[in-house]
């Protein structure tokens, strides 16, 4: 089985995330990260879907996905068509003796430190995936206090744009 990243649009209004999440549930698919947001359309939200699973399966749902009165559109991502990112607030645990390589670490990730206390750091990590995870397994060592992941959103590459439009072309 292999990652599938699904770019839904839906009408943005109250009660579609619901429809959408029920279609998995309904058929025992698990997603593995899931982010809404509205689009430069304030009518339109894009709903990036990461699941695992094989190509059948992932064709049907989106049959499936299709058929719900809410969703405009849909495309499944293609990772060399596509640039996706994650972002993630780790809050790790932050002595006056570990305190410096914790930041040495953060400048090698490229990440920021967001806030500042006696005792902890609370680092902000935009990228892949694997960058948020090989970032998390280094600051690992020192305690993570909490960590919060947004998952992934994805966008097609250079000129490709899903648009909306009322005859279902690209």
């Amino acid at each position: 089985m292999a990652k599938h990243t699904l770019s839904v649009l839906v009408e943005n209004h109250a009660g579609v995330l619901s429809r959408v999440a029920g279609l998995f549930s309904r058929r025992g698919f698990n997603i593995d990260s899931l982010a809404v947001g509205v689009t430069e359309n304030p009518d339109i939200s894009r709903m990036t879907i990461v699941v695992d699973g094989d190509d059948y399966t992932v064709e049907q749902v989106s049959k499936q996905l299709n058929k719900l009165i809410d969703v405009i559109k849909i495309k499944q991502l293609a990772k060399d068509e596509s640039v996706s990112r994650e972002l993630a607030l780790i809050k790790v645990a932050a002595s006056a003796t570990t305190r410096s390589e914790i930041i040495q670490i953060v400048e090698i990730f490229r990440a920021n430190i967001v806030d500042v206390s006696k005792n902890t750091l609370t680092v902000e990590i935009s990228g892949s995936t694997s960058k948020v995870e090989a970032l998390e397994d280094m600051l690992r060592q020192f305690g993570i206090k909490e960590i919060v992941r947004t998952g992934t959103i994805a966008i097609e590459r250079g000129n490709k744009i899903i648009k909306v439009t009322n005859n279902d072309e690209e």
